[in-house]
């Protein structure tokens, strides 16, 4: 008999969402809400572009090849896409890839889920695009600059922007809801560049402070697209202790979702 299993959040980007697992990071407060209720995946890869990540991704899935296939898996009921800080990087940079190409690769990656002709096809996982953060060139520099060798600035805040503003654009057009770190962060330091040091501890990576707004942002952005997931609405995946029944012990899992395709 299969061992049962629990069905999963996966976070998808590169080492912004990788570094999410910190504590007070938006990888670990999301383990701990959906604790014995939903297993979070970090799969989040530092220095990855969208070029890079997408048949990495598909390897993370399981493929369906047939109609039952599906239930052997645990189902991602959670997705969140985060790219564009490295892609954004400007020419002869190996990790820049080009905006139009950006804008396709992010949309494949929504598509390879929602699309009914992908193998990978999950009518049921909710999907949540996040947009690069801003960078704080000020501080970029300085770090580059202060390496053994020294390394020139390697991304340009207006071209950073122009990445966010594409993720955003892709939400948009497949219907999905999106996270915008870059306006949050850009707001919240009152629009000026040098300011972002708040949130940046390199210029690049955000620190505890900013891995705080983008959790509660994700938070009401399931609250506001689908408020039966939050997490306390869902029950245990296995009964709390008090409820096993002593004399004659019920431990089958419980189900927390209907297909939603049917």
């Amino acid at each position: 008999m299969n061992a049962p299993v629990q069905d999963t959040i996966m976070l998808l980007g590169d080492s912004l969402t990788q570094g999410a697992s910190v504590p007070y990071g938006f990888a670990q407060r999301l383990s701990y809400v959906y604790n014995r209720k939903l297993d979070v995946v970090n799969r989040g890869f530092s220095g990855y572009n969208t070029e890079w990540s997408l048949p990495v991704f598909r390897q993370c899935l399981a493929k369906r090849t047939g109609s039952d296939a599906d239930l052997q898996f645990p189902k991602v009921q959670l997705l969140t896409i985060w790219f564009g800080a490295n892609d954004a990087c400007i020419p002869p940079s190996p990790q820049h890839v080009p905006l139009s190409r950006f804008t396709e690769l992010v949309t494949e990656i929504v598509r390879t889920i929602k699309s009914p002709t992908s193998p990978y096809h999950a009518p049921w996982t909710r999907i949540i695009i996040l947009t690069a953060p801003p960078v704080n060139t000020y501080q970029r520099g300085a770090d580059l600059a202060a390496r053994d060798p020294p390394r020139a600035l390697d991304r340009l805040f207006e071209v950073t922007k122009q990445y966010a503003v594409a993720a955003r654009e892709v939400g948009e057009t497949e219907g999905v809801p999106v996270v915008d770190v870059w306006t949050m962060l850009w707001e919240a330091c009152g629009k000026e560049e040098r300011k972002l040091a708040r949130y940046l501890y390199d210029g690049l990576h955000v620190n505890e402070e900013a891995y705080g707004l983008i959790y509660d942002a994700i938070m009401r952005t399931i609250n506001a697209n689908w408020p039966e997931f939050m997490p306390d609405r869902l029950p245990m995946v296995f009964p709390p202790w008090a409820e096993i029944g002593f004399e004659n012990p019920q431990l089958e899992k419980r189900a927390l979702f209907h297909d939603a395709s049917s």
